[in-house]
């Protein structure tokens, strides 16, 4: 068929970066993401003109995907760092910032784009050797057995979202409740392969955040009554436990495909309806206590295993089927045309009833060590709700982060300062210019533009008019308040970014972005029992660096753009 209209050339624009119009977006980018960086970012209202949720947030999956533009530019940095937050949930602000900042700032130094790249990738390889390094003064290493820090890594992630609407009380809760959330999802002492367990999440609205907590085994949301009368005397002894994942409601489309041949005079309800009649007999038989099906139940079946006294639980939903299995160690039965095998059968120690808040809960109780537990989240309205219970997935992902590798990184700006003043320490122009094929004002010229957009991320965790410090002992970041401006800096800053120093005589300062005398960072603190305050996940950071360079570096390497007009 021949075409109505005729095809159009794609189009073809060249050096990206030098259009105005790319350019004021990605500004525009940068100042929206900047603005909610940190615990004290300004928060976000997303909606459209159609109608929907109006969502309150300043979490980066949220904001980048809610953020859509006609230059796919923009599209290629926003999906680079979307795919960072997809594998790691946590640091999508970060690279963001940093990714955009470097594109910013290379090319207001003038430096040629492959020049920048080239030093771009040096600096980053010197960040990464001095992190996995023994030496590395911006490190700390994460004891499982003892939860403080794990509690500081969990307070830091949650404080970070302002959007959640916590006080400082309500966040350490919640802290402490996500970090005993994953901790019984581990198994202890188990040889072999190790399988991690799974913390399902139940929001209830219009509660105290305090009123949260943590069940080990399984909550589930019961209606019946029938169900609720019966569980109340269950709940000691290894009950067996039956769960279907196919539909038991008699409908021929769960049959699967093919041609289906009936009698005449053959009523096909009844025959079906009999089988099901069958299963139940034989669950009666094996003395089963708790039915479970995946999806619906017909009514006859449902009212017969009741009067037997079998708790039935239908329309569990496929979010939930692996957690049950988990718990009762049942495996689901796809078909009810065959017996019921003995090893499909599982068990708990007890069903019990849970009323949390509004909510009816049916508690199934494991019968040993499990690597099953619920987290009920309540707070005061939807929209903060639906917030908290994102944030708490993500810091239960950050928390699975420290099992591969426990570390994590000074938080607060510490960090960045602390890499901006090694890359400063460990230049070696003339050396490293001849190995990097550029002159030696270029390599400090790319040094400084790495080393500023370090200590641009660092600053931005401001929000309220403050200046922002590097000491030049530790190289760590501090604040100065604006309302303590006015006095001098030893008695207007307190501690540092992370909370691991404080003000001492004999300390030194400089205002960020300001030049100052390379020097060796001193990796010592005053007080030996001094713990970090704020800490960030060793390994979603060292990503997010990795990812936010090699995309600006990506973004300055793009000569063309060709789009597909038709």
């Amino acid at each position: 068929m021949s075409r109505l209209v005729p095809k159009a050339p794609s189009a073809c624009s060249d050096l990206p970066l030098d259009n105005a119009e790319i350019c004021h977006k990605l500004i525009l980018l940068k100042e929206l993401l900047t603005s909610s960086f940190g615990p004290t970012g300004k928060l976000k209202q997303i909606h459209n003109n159609i109608g929907g949720h109006v969502v309150l947030t300043s979490t980066s999956s949220v904001l980048l995907q809610a953020i859509s533009s006609s230059q796919h530019f923009v599209n290629l940095i926003k999906t680079s760092i979307l795919n960072h937050v997809s594998r790691f949930s946590d640091c999508g602000l970060f690279a963001a910032v940093l990714c955009l900042t470097l594109v910013e700032l290379a090319k207001q130094s003038g430096l040629a784009e492959n020049v920048s790249v080239r030093l771009n990738k040096y600096f980053l390889d010197l960040c990464v050797s001095y992190m996995q390094g023994e030496d590395c003064g911006c490190r700390v290493k994460l004891d499982f057995s003892n939860s403080h820090n794990l509690i500081t890594l969990a307070r830091s992630v949650i404080s970070s979202k302002p959007a959640c609407m916590l006080t400082v009380q309500e966040v350490l809760h919640i802290s402490k409740l996500a970090v005993q959330a994953f901790l019984l999802t581990l198994p202890c002492d188990k040889p072999g392969t190790i399988t991690l367990g799974r913390t399902v999440t139940i929001t209830v609205e219009g509660y105290s955040v305090l009123n949260s907590e943590v069940f080990t085994g399984l909550l589930v949301d019961v209606t019946c009554d029938l169900c609720l009368n019966r569980a109340i005397n269950l709940n000691s002894g290894a009950l067996p436990v039956v769960v279907f994942s196919t539909s038991l409601a008699g409908d021929f489309s769960e049959l699967g495909e093919g041609i289906i041949e009936v009698l005449a005079g053959v009523d096909s309800e009844s025959q079906i309806l009999e089988q099901l009649l069958e299963l139940g007999k034989q669950v009666v038989k094996d003395d089963v206590k708790l039915f479970v099906c995946q999806k619906v139940i017909h009514p006859v079946l449902q009212q017969y295993m009741r009067s037997q006294g079998i708790i039935v639980m239908e329309r569990l939903g496929v979010n939930l089927m692996e957690p049950i299995i988990q718990l009762t160690g049942a495996q689901p039965v796809a078909t009810l045309h065959s017996t019921i095998p003995a090893s499909a059968y599982g068990k708990v120690m007890g069903i019990s009833i849970k009323q949390i808040g509004s909510k009816t809960m049916l508690h199934l109780q494991p019968t040993r060590e499990s690597v099953i537990c619920t987290l009920v989240l309540c707070h005061r309205n939807e929209t903060v709700l639906r917030e908290l219970k994102l944030v708490c997935q993500k810091t239960e992902h950050v928390l699975r982060l420290a099992l591969k590798d426990p570390a994590a990184l000074l938080g607060g700006g510490c960090t960045e300062t602390l890499l901006a003043a090694y890359i400063r320490h460990k230049c070696n122009e003339a050396e490293a210019a001849a190995q990097l094929r550029c002159s030696q004002s270029e390599y400090l010229l790319g040094m400084e533009v790495f080393c500023h957009s370090l200590e641009y991320v660092a600053k931005a965790l401001d929000h309220d008019g403050g200046d922002s410090l590097i000491d030049l002992n530790h190289a760590h970041h501090w604040n100065q308040p604006v309302e303590t401006m006015k006095n001098s800096l030893e008695y207007s800053l307190g501690n540092c970014g992370c909370g691991l120093l404080r003000n001492s005589p004999g300390m030194k300062w400089t205002y960020l972005n300001t030049a100052y005398s390379p020097f060796s960072a001193s990796s010592s603190s005053a007080d030996p029992t001094a713990q970090p305050r704020v800490l960030d996940s060793f390994t979603a950071k060292l990503n997010a660096l990795q990812v936010a360079v090699e995309t600006a570096n990506l973004a300055l390497d793009i000569r063309f753009i060709i789009q597909d007009l038709n």
